[in-house]
């Protein structure tokens, strides 16, 4: 049974303001710990390289990979917004400090809108699509990248069992991120045409859970759950999830895996050129014809 979208237009799951202090925060660190941005932002590219559209004015969601478009993507105008002023790299127009989930843009201001890693911290994701649908201009595209259900589902599960050794209860501790089908689903609530969502996991190995948790803290990405648990988390606490982590799933070295799913969106503002379905019963030629064999009627 497919999942139904999620409607998270009233829901408030993530803090925005610790939102944008850890990006802030991560802003001198990227060099040295962005990589999982990085890499999302090389698959954008990759994909953009498969479409054969000009597409000059384009506006990037999302500024913690320096990674640039290169020339063959057409793009001559780049528009960028991050919720995190410290990302701004210059006092240019064309850099805006402002939050996804209000974009300050006319309808019909973009040829393409692309997010690297930006948008699976937004409370009203539905709307966010939305306002990043009317934003493009008629047959404009959108590619996005962001983390998906299976990100980290290591360590929320030896967190769960920590806590409840030694807490004897749970709290939100790792951020619940939509998965490929929900998003499909919020892609045709917006009314991307054309759309296609797919992911890709990527397995990192760490020393410890303290080199993974330090890595999540400097590239921006540590918990930001309005519900989180707020208080530092006791030693005895972290020992108990270093250890388990490394018993249930390290290697010989002692290493541990960490996974992130990375689910790409793409979708395009309708137009009347793109290719549409037929009309239910406008076909012109039988099937029955087109594989040479005899139709039976029931």
């Amino acid at each position: 049974m497919n999942k139904p979208a999620p409607d998270t237009s009233d829901i408030i799951i993530f803090d925005r303001t610790k939102v944008r202090m850890q990006r802030n925060r991560s802003a001198k660190n990227l060099k040295q710990h962005g990589f999982l941005v990085d890499w999302a932002m090389e698959q954008i590219i990759d994909r953009l390289g498969d479409v054969k559209k000009t597409l000059p004015t384009a506006l990037q969601l999302g500024l913690r990979s320096d990674i640039a478009l290169p020339e063959s993507t057409g793009v001559e105008n780049l528009y960028k917004l991050d919720l995190a002023e410290k990302l701004l790299t210059t006092d240019s127009s064309k850099q805006v400090q402002a939050d996804e989930e209000f974009l300050p843009f006319a309808n019909d201001s973009f040829d393409l809108i692309i997010s690297p890693l930006n948008l699976h911290t937004t409370n009203d994701l539905p709307g966010t699509l939305i306002q990043i649908k009317n934003a493009l201009k008629p047959d404009g595209l959108f590619i996005a990248a962001m983390l998906g259900g299976e990100t980290l589902y290591e360590l929320r599960k030896i967190m769960s069992d920590a806590e409840m050794k030694i807490l004897e209860g749970l709290s939100p501790r790792v951020a619940p991120f939509a998965d490929m089908q929900q998003m499909g689903a919020l892609m045709q609530r917006a009314n991307f045409k054309l759309p296609v969502v797919d992911s890709e996991k990527i397995i990192v190995t760490y020393d410890n859970v303290f080199k993974l948790m330090q890595d999540l803290r400097l590239m921006g990405e540590n918990n930001a759950l309005m519900e989180r648990y707020k208080k530092t988390s006791t030693k005895k606490f972290m020992q108990e999830v270093g250890l388990q982590y490394q018993e249930q799933l390290g290697d010989e070295n002692g290493a541990i895996p960490a996974t992130f799913e990375v689910i790409f969106l793409i979708g395009w503002k309708d137009h009347e050129s793109q290719q549409k379905p037929l009309r239910p019963g406008s076909a012109q030629n039988r099937l029955a014809d087109a594989l040479k064999t005899k139709e039976e009627k029931l």
